[in-house]
Protein backbone atom coordinates (compact mmCIF):
# COMPACT_ATOMS: atom_id res chain seq x y z
CA UNK A 1 0.00 0.00 0.00
CA UNK A 2 3.12 2.57 0.83
CA UNK A 3 4.65 1.35 -2.33
CA UNK A 4 1.57 2.48 -4.39
CA UNK A 5 0.99 5.26 -2.45
CA UNK A 6 4.69 6.13 -3.94
CA UNK A 7 4.04 5.41 -7.30
CA UNK A 8 0.71 7.91 -6.97
CA UNK A 9 3.21 10.46 -5.38
CA UNK A 10 5.53 10.41 -7.81
CA UNK A 11 3.75 10.91 -10.90
CA UNK A 12 1.71 14.04 -9.20
CA UNK A 13 4.49 15.75 -8.57
CA UNK A 14 6.51 15.08 -11.50
CA UNK A 15 3.64 16.52 -13.61
CA UNK A 16 3.30 19.44 -12.03
CA UNK A 17 7.10 19.76 -13.00
CA UNK A 18 5.82 19.35 -16.69
CA UNK A 19 2.76 21.79 -16.06
CA UNK A 20 4.98 24.74 -14.81
CA UNK A 21 7.88 23.83 -17.88
CA UNK A 22 10.19 21.46 -16.34
CA UNK A 23 10.43 17.95 -18.13
CA UNK A 24 13.42 16.09 -16.71
CA UNK A 25 12.02 15.48 -12.83
CA UNK A 26 9.32 13.61 -14.24
CA UNK A 27 11.63 10.81 -16.67
CA UNK A 28 14.05 11.16 -13.42
CA UNK A 29 11.74 9.43 -11.16
CA UNK A 30 9.30 7.36 -13.46
CA UNK A 31 12.38 4.64 -13.48
CA UNK A 32 11.47 3.62 -10.40
CA UNK A 33 7.72 3.70 -10.83
CA UNK A 34 8.97 0.99 -13.23
CA UNK A 35 10.66 -0.64 -10.35
CA UNK A 36 7.67 -0.67 -7.97
CA UNK A 37 5.99 -2.18 -10.96
CA UNK A 38 8.54 -5.12 -11.00
CA UNK A 39 7.59 -5.56 -7.58
CA UNK A 40 3.93 -5.69 -8.15
CA UNK A 41 4.69 -8.62 -10.85
CA UNK A 42 6.95 -10.73 -9.10
CA UNK A 43 4.77 -10.74 -5.76
CA UNK A 44 1.19 -11.20 -7.83
CA UNK A 45 2.08 -11.32 -11.72
CA UNK A 46 0.02 -8.22 -12.46
CA UNK A 47 1.99 -4.77 -13.10
CA UNK A 48 -1.50 -2.47 -12.16
CA UNK A 49 -4.24 -4.46 -11.57
CA UNK A 50 -2.96 -6.26 -8.52
CA UNK A 51 -4.51 -9.04 -6.79
CA UNK A 52 -2.97 -10.52 -4.10
CA UNK A 53 -5.27 -9.56 -0.68
CA UNK A 54 -7.43 -12.30 0.67
CA UNK A 55 -9.34 -12.80 3.93
CA UNK A 56 -7.22 -13.82 6.01
CA UNK A 57 -4.05 -12.98 4.53
CA UNK A 58 -2.42 -12.94 1.06
CA UNK A 59 -2.90 -15.49 -2.22
CA UNK A 60 0.70 -16.44 -1.89
CA UNK A 61 3.81 -15.85 -0.16
CA UNK A 62 6.57 -13.23 -1.08
CA UNK A 63 9.37 -14.84 -2.92
CA UNK A 64 13.10 -13.75 -2.18
CA UNK A 65 13.40 -11.92 -5.18
CA UNK A 66 10.14 -9.88 -4.70
CA UNK A 67 12.13 -9.13 -0.92
CA UNK A 68 15.84 -8.38 -3.09
CA UNK A 69 13.79 -5.54 -5.41
CA UNK A 70 11.88 -4.31 -2.72
CA UNK A 71 15.62 -3.62 -0.51
CA UNK A 72 16.95 -2.24 -3.94
CA UNK A 73 14.06 0.32 -4.10
CA UNK A 74 14.57 1.57 -0.06
CA UNK A 75 18.66 1.65 -1.39
CA UNK A 76 18.12 3.61 -4.14
CA UNK A 77 15.03 6.16 -4.19
CA UNK A 78 15.67 7.90 -1.34
CA UNK A 79 18.71 9.70 -2.95
CA UNK A 80 16.56 9.77 -6.26
CA UNK A 81 13.46 11.80 -4.26
CA UNK A 82 16.15 14.18 -2.40
CA UNK A 83 17.43 14.95 -6.22
CA UNK A 84 14.02 15.39 -7.29
CA UNK A 85 13.28 17.76 -4.35
CA UNK A 86 16.45 19.71 -4.75
CA UNK A 87 14.87 20.29 -8.66
CA UNK A 88 12.02 22.25 -7.46
CA UNK A 89 11.55 22.57 -4.02
CA UNK A 90 13.64 26.42 -4.19
CA UNK A 91 13.70 26.59 -7.38
CA UNK A 92 12.01 30.06 -8.46
CA UNK A 93 10.72 29.81 -11.19
CA UNK A 94 8.56 26.24 -10.07
CA UNK A 95 7.71 28.69 -6.83
CA UNK A 96 5.81 31.78 -8.48
CA UNK A 97 4.09 29.43 -11.16
CA UNK A 98 2.50 27.02 -7.91
CA UNK A 99 2.94 29.44 -5.02
CA UNK A 100 -0.98 30.92 -4.28
CA UNK A 101 -2.15 28.96 -7.44
CA UNK A 102 -5.79 26.99 -6.53
CA UNK A 103 -5.53 27.75 -2.93
CA UNK A 104 -8.29 26.04 -0.75
CA UNK A 105 -9.11 27.28 2.60
CA UNK A 106 -9.69 24.25 5.56
CA UNK A 107 -13.12 25.64 5.78
CA UNK A 108 -13.98 25.63 2.05
CA UNK A 109 -12.11 21.76 1.97
CA UNK A 110 -14.09 20.04 4.53
CA UNK A 111 -16.87 21.55 3.27
CA UNK A 112 -16.57 20.33 -0.09
CA UNK A 113 -15.90 17.16 1.37
CA UNK A 114 -11.66 17.01 0.74
CA UNK A 115 -10.05 13.85 2.13
CA UNK A 116 -6.13 13.36 1.29
CA UNK A 117 -3.19 15.06 0.95
CA UNK A 118 -5.50 18.36 -0.72
CA UNK A 119 -7.67 18.22 2.97
CA UNK A 120 -4.14 17.90 4.61
CA UNK A 121 -2.80 20.50 2.19
CA UNK A 122 -5.30 22.76 3.78
CA UNK A 123 -4.63 22.22 7.06
CA UNK A 124 -6.39 19.61 8.21
CA UNK A 125 -4.41 16.35 10.12
CA UNK A 126 -6.63 13.82 8.74
CA UNK A 127 -5.37 10.34 7.54
CA UNK A 128 -7.50 7.51 8.03
CA UNK A 129 -4.43 5.38 9.03
CA UNK A 130 -4.43 7.35 12.26
CA UNK A 131 -8.36 8.19 12.79
CA UNK A 132 -9.10 4.64 12.21
CA UNK A 133 -6.42 2.07 11.83
CA UNK A 134 -6.42 -0.85 9.60
CA UNK A 135 -3.40 -3.72 8.34
CA UNK A 136 -1.35 -3.01 11.83
CA UNK A 137 -0.75 0.76 10.91
CA UNK A 138 -1.21 1.22 14.56
CA UNK A 139 2.11 -0.81 15.12
CA UNK A 140 3.99 1.36 12.95
CA UNK A 141 5.71 5.41 13.79
CA UNK A 142 4.83 7.95 11.04
CA UNK A 143 3.47 11.73 11.45
CA UNK A 144 0.78 13.29 8.93
CA UNK A 145 2.82 16.19 6.91
CA UNK A 146 0.13 19.31 6.85
CA UNK A 147 0.41 22.52 5.33
CA UNK A 148 -0.98 25.79 5.70
CA UNK A 149 -2.41 27.55 2.68
CA UNK A 150 -3.77 24.89 0.44
CA UNK A 151 -2.24 25.97 -2.84
CA UNK A 152 -0.69 23.84 -5.78
CA UNK A 153 3.13 24.25 -4.06
CA UNK A 154 1.63 22.99 -0.44
CA UNK A 155 0.20 20.05 -2.22
CA UNK A 156 3.26 19.19 -3.53
CA UNK A 157 4.93 19.78 -0.28
CA UNK A 158 2.60 17.49 1.38
CA UNK A 159 3.11 15.22 -1.34
CA UNK A 160 6.84 15.43 -0.91
CA UNK A 161 6.96 14.46 2.67
CA UNK A 162 4.37 11.69 2.08
CA UNK A 163 6.91 10.11 0.36
CA UNK A 164 9.36 9.88 2.91
CA UNK A 165 6.63 8.69 5.21
CA UNK A 166 5.80 5.89 2.98
CA UNK A 167 9.74 4.82 3.18
CA UNK A 168 9.95 4.83 6.42
CA UNK A 169 6.92 2.70 7.01
CA UNK A 170 7.80 0.20 4.42
CA UNK A 171 11.79 0.21 5.87
CA UNK A 172 9.80 -0.70 9.49
CA UNK A 173 7.90 -3.38 7.55
CA UNK A 174 11.06 -4.92 6.18
CA UNK A 175 12.41 -5.25 9.68
CA UNK A 176 9.05 -6.66 11.32
CA UNK A 177 9.25 -9.29 8.74
CA UNK A 178 12.17 -10.10 9.99
CA UNK A 179 10.83 -11.53 13.46
CA UNK A 180 8.03 -13.67 11.69
CA UNK A 181 7.60 -17.17 10.53
CA UNK A 182 8.60 -16.43 6.70
CA UNK A 183 6.68 -19.19 5.82
CA UNK A 184 3.37 -18.01 7.19
CA UNK A 185 1.05 -15.30 4.92
CA UNK A 186 -2.74 -15.94 6.01
CA UNK A 187 -4.49 -16.68 8.53
CA UNK A 188 -5.58 -21.20 9.48
CA UNK A 189 -9.25 -20.30 8.52
CA UNK A 190 -9.96 -22.77 6.12
CA UNK A 191 -13.68 -22.25 5.88
CA UNK A 192 -12.62 -18.65 4.30
CA UNK A 193 -9.19 -19.62 3.00
CA UNK A 194 -8.75 -21.65 -0.93
CA UNK A 195 -6.95 -24.66 -0.12
CA UNK A 196 -2.89 -23.60 -0.77
CA UNK A 197 -2.59 -26.49 -3.04
CA UNK A 198 -5.18 -27.02 -6.03
CA UNK A 199 -4.53 -30.71 -6.06
CA UNK A 200 -6.14 -30.95 -3.14
CA UNK A 201 -9.45 -29.86 -4.51
CA UNK A 202 -9.61 -33.73 -6.59
CA UNK A 203 -8.03 -35.81 -3.98
CA UNK A 204 -9.77 -34.77 -0.30
CA UNK A 205 -13.32 -33.70 0.25
CA UNK A 206 -12.79 -30.84 3.04
CA UNK A 207 -10.69 -29.36 0.14
CA UNK A 208 -13.58 -29.61 -2.46
CA UNK A 209 -16.09 -28.47 -0.12
CA UNK A 210 -14.30 -25.42 0.83
CA UNK A 211 -13.18 -24.46 -2.38
CA UNK A 212 -16.80 -24.72 -3.42
CA UNK A 213 -18.43 -22.68 -0.82
CA UNK A 214 -15.64 -19.85 -1.24
CA UNK A 215 -15.88 -19.42 -4.88
CA UNK A 216 -19.68 -19.90 -5.46
CA UNK A 217 -20.28 -17.50 -2.30
CA UNK A 218 -22.00 -20.19 -0.07
CA UNK A 219 -21.74 -18.45 2.90
CA UNK A 220 -24.06 -15.93 4.55
CA UNK A 221 -23.86 -12.79 5.69
CA UNK A 222 -24.91 -11.48 9.23
CA UNK A 223 -27.95 -8.94 8.45
CA UNK A 224 -26.28 -5.24 9.12
CA UNK A 225 -24.45 -2.40 7.40
CA UNK A 226 -21.10 -1.62 7.51
CA UNK A 227 -19.10 1.40 6.44
CA UNK A 228 -15.28 0.83 5.84
CA UNK A 229 -12.45 2.93 4.43
CA UNK A 230 -8.47 3.07 3.56
CA UNK A 231 -6.36 6.22 2.86
CA UNK A 232 -5.77 6.22 -0.62
CA UNK A 233 -3.00 8.02 -2.21
CA UNK A 234 -5.66 10.54 -3.12
CA UNK A 235 -7.82 10.58 -0.22
CA UNK A 236 -10.07 7.89 1.75
CA UNK A 237 -11.49 5.13 -0.23
CA UNK A 238 -14.55 3.64 0.88
CA UNK A 239 -17.58 1.31 0.64
CA UNK A 240 -20.65 0.97 2.53
CA UNK A 241 -22.22 -2.47 2.50
CA UNK A 242 -25.90 -3.44 3.50
CA UNK A 243 -26.71 -6.97 4.01
CA UNK A 244 -30.11 -8.30 4.74
CA UNK A 245 -28.37 -12.24 5.61
CA UNK A 246 -28.06 -13.41 2.28
CA UNK A 247 -25.26 -14.21 0.23
CA UNK A 248 -24.63 -11.14 -2.04
CA UNK A 249 -24.60 -7.63 -0.71
CA UNK A 250 -28.08 -5.28 -1.33
CA UNK A 251 -28.55 -1.31 -1.31
CA UNK A 252 -32.19 0.04 -0.63
CA UNK A 253 -33.61 2.26 -3.38
CA UNK A 254 -37.13 3.66 -3.99
CA UNK A 255 -37.65 0.16 -6.27
CA UNK A 256 -36.88 -1.74 -3.50
CA UNK A 257 -33.66 -4.17 -2.71
CA UNK A 258 -31.62 -4.50 -5.65
CA UNK A 259 -29.19 -7.43 -5.20
CA UNK A 260 -25.14 -6.92 -6.65
CA UNK A 261 -24.77 -3.70 -5.61
CA UNK A 262 -22.20 -2.27 -3.95
CA UNK A 263 -22.41 1.50 -2.33
CA UNK A 264 -19.04 3.78 -3.30
CA UNK A 265 -17.87 6.74 -1.60
CA UNK A 266 -16.21 9.58 -2.77
CA UNK A 267 -12.96 9.33 -3.58
CA UNK A 268 -11.12 12.94 -4.13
Amino acid sequence: MELARITDHLICNSVIGVDSGAFTGFLYVMQYRELVYEIYEEVCGSRLTTNIGRIGGFERNFTDTAFTKIQKFLDEYPAVLKEFENLFTRNRIFMERTQGVGPISAERALNYGFTGPNLRAAGVDYDVRIASPYSSYEDFEFSIPVGTTGDTYDRFLVRNAEMWQSLSIIKQAMDKLKDLPSDVFHADVPAYYLPEKKEDVYSKMEALIYHFKIVMGETDILPGEVYNAVEGANGELGFYLISDGGRSPIVCTSAGPVSFTIRRTRKW
